[in-house]
């Protein structure tokens, strides 16, 4: 009996190991969900908004390297997809959205709902195609899958409300080849950046996402050039923590002094991996070294002297076998006085952010002083909450952070130890991304703690999806840093020496709300309340909202403030004060 098209799409994704599907059900999507509801081992995860099930889908394709996959269906179903899919585009996470149509004779005719999918979604997806006839499968499928893992990015597959039910005339099981190439850079090109590596005084490594799969190879090459390794946020995963002796922290508005001092104080960067977009934190003048599997990166952010193009780990395996052997005689030891000034530094910088996380700092003499200017209503520090949980979660636990303030304190109290993972929308930068990608990350494996950092601003853009963790028991615990603002923003506007404007929110009580939706609920109001509130959350056997306030004026200072930046923060807290005290807002 001949499959339907229904059918052989959601027969393919079985045999490609998709375990959960997410989306919304309706009209042209009923017949793929009927499917999924008669196959064993794929689960259809209802949302309450598709762009929770695109981000959902971008995080299990990120934390297991399988496909994830998304369905929205006509019209407003795929549209509500566009966000999640953009983060998973920018996070190069092969993902296939499976969008639903109008039937296809009335396709062009302004029908109801119908909109243009291939239009729609042609700057988001690196493969779009709409079915017109059911002997186009398996085919147009094995296309979209083999662009999406091959391309690295989003590929959409538009089904007509009509032909989900229609069977093929010719049917044949769906073959996709899917074993990723290992690439290497020209000889030639190895041996130059050797040269220029062995000539070098002082150099430090900038190592981002794409070197997490070498990293011992990396960690041989940053001892044999006694070389700091600055870290990106996405290589927190895999090179933070005390076996890794090179590390210095990140740099960039979240990073640390050391780190910023390492990549100034350098003559000569090697960049392992990654993309760093920010160009004011690269130092001028200096020689570099790129290795990217992407020949377009070569550059892209900073002059390169030598581009290498190709796989991080056979890279660095070549360049470690092209570097000039210590000479006779000798140890073969490089000059380390970079390397340790760095670190020195660094572990300067985290004893003075140990003491902020104190949740007993404010008791302190410093610290009352410092409460009168920026916590006069003693609520919670942020680094305290980070920290805290940084010690009480488990060395395997998935992170997801939202865009902004949550993701500042993370980076700088978390440590990716251990088998910890770390997802956020750190390419695209969207609001309200964690917890809808806790939700994905914890359907790949329930048994496993999962930590969502949410901002107020989006935790709140979001909240319907609460209602897929109770529903589907997905245990995620969502800490949520209550300051009853959108933090980033208000930094960012006093900064410029703007007074805060339309960043304050009405926020209710978020662990009454929890509770309302049947999802256990802890508010956290005082500091010598938290450690005990983090450790009922963690040990609660069901998702948690920890709600806890905290200091609205709470500061991240940059690596390395600029003179600018402080004249502009101390502008804008004048206009506050100005304003506090009758003004109508608008000076």
């Amino acid at each position: 009996m001949a499959r339907t098209v229904a059918r052989v799409i959601v027969d393919a994704l079985s045999e490609l190991g998709v375990r959960q599907v997410f989306g919304v059900v309706g009209d042209a999507l009923n017949p793929l969900t009927d499917a999924l509801r008669t196959t064993d081992g794929v689960e259809w995860v209802g949302c309450r908004h598709e762009e929770a099930a695109a981000f959902a889908a971008s995080a299990q394709s990120q934390l297991s390297g399988t496909l994830g996959v998304c369905m929205g269906t006509v019209g407003p179903g795929s549209v509500h997809l566009l966000n999640g899919l953009y983060d998973a585009a920018k996070s190069h996470a092969p993902v296939l959205a499976i969008a639903g149509q109008v039937p296809l004779g009335e396709l062009g005719s302004d029908y109801f709902q119908e909109v243009d999918n291939d239009a729609l979604f042609s700057d988001v997806a690196v493969f779009r195609a709409t079915v017109t006839s059911p002997d186009q499968l398996p085919q147009l499928l094995e296309l979209a899958v083999r662009n999406a893992f091959g391309r690295k990015g989003v590929a959409v597959l538009t089904v007509p409300g009509d032909l989900g039910e229609r069977e093929l005339s010719t049917d044949r099981p769906a073959r996709f080849s899917l074993n990723p190439p290992v690439t290497r850079p020209e000889e030639s090109a190895v041996r130059e950046a050797a040269a220029l590596l062995d000539r070098a005084e002082r150099v430090t490594l900038l190592v981002g996402r794409g070197a997490r799969h070498a990293r011992e190879d990396v960690l041989a090459l940053a001892d044999r050039l006694a070389a700091p390794m600055v870290l990106t946020l996405k290589a927190k995963e895999n090179f933070e923590g005390d076996a890794n002796p090179f590390q210095v922290g990140q740099t960039g508005l979240i990073g640390n002094p050391a780190a910023a001092s390492a990549l100034e104080d350098a003559d000569t960067l090697l960049l392992l991996g990654t993309d760093f977009p920010y160009r004011d934190w690269y130092p001028e003048g200096r020689t570099v070294v790129q290795v990217d599997t992407e020949a377009t990166h070569i550059g892209r952010r900073v002059p390169v002297e030598v581009g290498l193009v190709g796989d991080t780990g056979a890279t660095v395996r070549d360049l470690l076998s092209h570097l000039a052997a210590p000479a006779a005689g000798t140890d073969g030891a490089r000059d380390r006085s970079h390397l340790e000034k760095a670190r020195e530094r660094f572990e300067e910088w985290r004893t003075g952010q140990a003491r902020l996380a104190d949740p007993s700092h404010d008791k302190g003499l410093m610290g009352r002083l410092r409460s009168t200017f920026d916590n006069r209503s003693d609520d919670i520090r942020p680094e305290a909450l980070a920290a805290v949980v940084d010690r009480l979660a488990a060395d395997d636990a998935v992170f997801t952070s939202d865009t902004g303030m949550a993701t500042v304190w993370l980076s700088r109290f978390v440590e990716m130890r251990g088998e910890r993972r770390l997802i956020g929308s750190y390419n695209l930068g969207s609001m309200a991304n964690a917890m809808p990608q806790a939700l994905g990350a914890q359907c790949l494996d329930r048994e496993r703690q999962v930590v969502a950092f949410c901002g107020d601003g989006g935790l709140s853009m979001l909240l319907g999806d609460l209602m897929t963790l109770k529903t589907h028991r997905l245990p995620v615990k969502l800490v949520v840093f209550d300051n009853r603002r959108l933090g980033m923003v208000k930094l960012e506007q006093e900064q410029a020496g703007l007074p805060e404007f339309g960043t304050v929110l009405d926020n209710p009580d978020f662990a009454a709300v929890a509770e309302a939706m049947g999802i256990p609920g802890i508010r956290v109001t005082e500091p010598a309340e938290l450690e005990k509130a983090v450790r009922r959350a963690f040990d609660t056997p069901e998702p948690v909202l920890l709600d806890v306030l905290t200091n609205p004026d709470e500061v991240a200072v940059p690596a390395k403030p600029s003179v600018e930046q402080g004249r502009g923060f101390a502008v804008a807290k004048v206009k506050e004060i100005v304003r506090s005290h009758g003004d109508d807002g608008t000076a």
